[in-house]
């Protein structure tokens, strides 16, 4: 094939090409139909890139929760006490600590009791 030097709107219709490379029939050939995938998939991965602090958090805030109950406290107890007695601990590695090490765990509720 000789290189034929290509003009702005190939490199842009190239760009959404690549970009829906895997996808089904048209949607990775046509140009139309490929940009409207992407960018639809572009949107999904913005708003995803978003929802998964929140889901992470949610994730923290329910072992949290299950480890202080197994030590008679609920999780807005815990987390006041913790607030109260200058321990600043984050949720994730709270949440890590109560996974991995229970009886650390144990050791930080019994410091706040």
């Amino acid at each position: 094939m000789r290189n034929i030097p290509r003009s702005p709107a190939h490199r842009r219709h190239r760009k959404f090409i690549k970009a829906a490379k895997g996808y089904y029939g048209g949607r990775h050939r046509l140009y139309r139909t490929a940009r409207e995938v992407v960018e639809r998939a572009w949107q999904f991965q913005y708003i995803h890139r978003k929802q998964k602090k929140r889901s992470f958090r949610r994730l923290w805030i329910a072992r949290i929760n299950a480890a202080a109950r197994q030590n008679d406290i609920t999780y807005s107890k815990l987390m006041g006490a913790l607030r109260k007695a200058n321990i600043d601990i984050n949720r994730k590695m709270l949440a890590i600590i109560a996974v991995e090490e229970p009886d650390v765990f144990t050791a930080i509720v019994e410091a706040i009791k």
